[in-house]
Order: C-alpha cells, then sequence, then structure tokens
C-alpha cells in the first residue's frame, strides 16, 4: 500500500469522490516538505518562527501528537502556500489545511522515528508507506470528519 493509500484510507477518503483531491494535496504537501530549504528541518523552523514550535515538536518526539488548527496551520504555512498547494492538487483552498491538519501529525511523526529528523530533513515517501500503516487503526475517527 502506498503513502497516499494509506492516507486516503487513515481519512476515510478511499471511497470518497474528493479521496483523488485529498491524495494529490497529501503528494502536493509531501512535496512542498522535501522542497522546502532544509526539507522537515525548515518546516520545523517555519512553525517555531509562527509561534507552533511545541506543536510539531510533539510530532517529531515519542510522546502523543498534539493536534492542531487548521487556522493555525494556515497562519504557519501562508496564504500563498496554502493556495499555492491547492492549485497545485486541484482542490479548493478552504480543503488544503483542513486536511493538512490531519495528516500532517501523522506523516511528521512517521519521518521522525525515536524523535529524530533524518539528515537530509527529506521525507520519503515510499518508506513512510510502512510506518503510516500502523495508523490504519485510526481510520475509524477521521471517517466522519474528512472535510474538518
Amino acid at each position: 500500500m502506498s503513502l497516499l493509500d494509506t492516507l486516503g484510507s487513515i481519512l476515510g477518503g478511499g471511497n470518497a469522490p474528493e479521496g483523488g483531491g485529498q491524495q494529490a494535496l497529501i503528494a502536493t504537501a509531501l512535496e512542498f516538505i522535501n522542497n522546502e530549504p532544509g526539507g522537515l528541518n525548515g518546516l520545523i523552523q517555519r512553525f517555531q518562527q509562527n509561534g507552533a514550535g511545541d506543536i510539531i515538536n510533539s510530532w517529531v518526539g515519542t510522546g502523543e501528537n498534539q493536534p492542531i488548527a487548521a487556522d493555525t496551520l494556515h497562519n504557519v504555512l501562508g496564504s500563498e502556500t496554502v493556495a499555492n498547494m491547492a492549485a497545485k492538487a486541484g482542490v479548493e483552498p478552504s480543503a488544503v489545511t483542513g486536511l493538512l491538519s490531519q495528516v500532517l501529525p501523522h506523516v511528521v511523526n512517521a519521518a521522525t522515528p525515536n524523535g529524530e529528523v533524518p539528515a537530509d530533513g527529506k521525507i520519503d515517501a515510499g518508506g513512510l508507506s510502512g510506518a503510516l500503516g500502523t495508523l490504519g487503526t485510526l481510520a475509524g475517527l477521521f471517517g466522519g470528519n474528512k472535510n474538518a
């Protein structure tokens, strides 16, 4: 199962008409992280500079992941980034931060085993699919909340 399939099943998007848009958005988000100066390290800096350092640190750490509100994520990423991601993924800008607020904690957590960011800061989508497979049990939590 690919990373996109795994995340789609976590969000309950596998059977939803917007599932393709969700997968495109997730792929766009992974590309964004890897293209960020410093990769995941750059994203962590962006969170820290915008007052959400504690949140992303919880995703990197080995403890429980703190949730992030869609509005907070929008503030961290910025309107231009959100609009660019939406255009690239073919979804409405309002859907970007709602979906990413659910997915990004799991992606960052899976990309940082043992609380360590990869040396190059890059997220390997292929390597994440196995790690994220364990999150399949969360599908029920997100199934009714795809557009939150």
